[in-house]
């Protein structure tokens, strides 16, 4: 079964042709990390499926580069230059230093103008931009410069897979793909005619915000067209909340990937986390993260699970997707309509969740009601 699953992310989910080039990357473990043996054998895992992965790609595409880099401790970091250069090609990259441009991206400190100037030079060499990218990196490049570019004008596409594990083969990458498409875009659409959001949950998260003006996506698990991005496992429909509007709490049960033993609440005023309520472990850790900048406490994202075979809760890869849930994320919404840039990014999944959606005549539709899709 694996090994047809890997094969359908080529065939079915990437449509790879036997013309392009594809590259697959992993990240090894950094000096710096402090992680205990059960998460160091994960991550040789994950390493050794994208070996394997390349590998198999070797049957689809003209050519499969496979790349390994030193981690860079965050989900929402660009990932190094060596990575630009097989991506977007030597020229390219050559051409956006001699514009002092990339070191900028690389510290998420480019403004608008650098970031047209970037889009214009590699517009000019996109035809040396690889096809498309199976990232199998530990810390997500999802919500990064490096993939917004190399989608959004290369015309990449991006299957984005940080925290993979194992048992996602025969769970939520073993779904019916066309399904999943079609009950996700309509969920697009519901959220489509949304202003502002209320959401509650049964342990104490009440939270609104408004997404006025915002577009929200369907992550399909379909990449065949040029430009496309989404997660492998997928199965999400997603946007990003207006900066500064959210207000209320969220009570998070699960880091991204373990129960917590007590629960956190964050405080949310203005649209950023105000404080961290809790002496759970995980708390040291998130609020370190918060302190680094004050765009780490951004409410960035709203996603909506629609994966009917995903089912744990203790990885956010597999859990953002589970059919009835939520999740918010913190930090950096650039690539996808919102305007913090920030190298952090990180989901939190909410179970049995109550969505309310207001239009602009504030009519209110139930989107979901204690986990469960309201009836058309």
């Amino acid at each position: 079964m694996i090994t047809s699953i890997i094969r359908n992310i080529f065939r079915v989910n990437l449509g790879v042709k036997k013309s392009e080039r594809v590259l697959i990357f992993t990240d090894t473990l950094s000096p710096s990390e402090n992680i205990d043996l059960i998460e160091i054998n994960r991550r040789l895992k994950l390493k050794d499926i994208a070996y394997f992965t390349s590998e198999t790609g070797n049957i689809f595409a003209k050519e499969v580069i496979l790349c390994e880099f030193p981690a860079t401790g965050s989900h929402g970091a660009e990932p190094p230059l060596e990575l630009w250069k097989i991506a977007f090609g030597q020229k390219a990259v050559t051409e956006l230093n001699k514009n002092r441009i990339l070191d900028l991206i690389l510290n998420k400190k480019a403004d608008d103008t650098h970031i047209k100037k970037a889009e214009e030079i590699l517009g000019k060499f996109k035809k040396d931009a690889v096809d498309a990218v199976i990232a199998l990196s530990n810390f997500s490049t999802s919500h990064t410069r490096f993939r917004d570019l190399l989608t959004r004008i290369c015309g990449t596409r991006y299957a984005s897979m940080p925290l993979f594990e194992m048992s996602m083969f025969e769970g939520p990458m073993n779904v019916d793909w066309r399904q999943l498409e079609k009950i996700t875009k309509k969920i697009v659409r519901k959220l489509g005619k949304a202003e502002k959001i209320e959401i509650m949950t049964e342990n104490g998260t009440k939270i609104s915000f408004s997404v006025k003006g915002r577009k929200a996506e369907a992550d399909t698990g379909i990449l065949t067209e040029a430009g496309s991005f989404g997660n492998l496992p997928a199965g999400e429909a997603y946007l990003a909340p207006l900066e500064g509007t959210s207000n209320g709490r969220l009570v998070l049960e699960w880091a991204p990937t373990r129960a917590l033993e007590t629960p956190l609440t964050l405080i949310v005023k203005n649209g950023y986390v105000k404080d961290i309520i809790g002496d759970e472990e995980y708390a040291k850790q998130l609020r370190i993260k918060l302190s680094e900048r004050q765009e780490n406490g951004n409410i960035a994202e709203l996603g909506i699970g629609t994966n009917s075979m995903a089912k744990r809760p203790d990885n956010i890869l597999e859990s953002e997707k589970i059919m009835g849930t939520i999740h918010i994320a913190l930090g950096d919404n650039s690539s996808f309509g919102g305007s913090i840039k920030t190298p952090f990014h990180q989901d939190f999944v909410f179970f049995m969740p109550t969505v309310k959606l207001f239009d602009k005549d504030y009519r209110r539709t139930v989107l979901m009601q204690k986990g469960k899709f309201a009836a058309d």
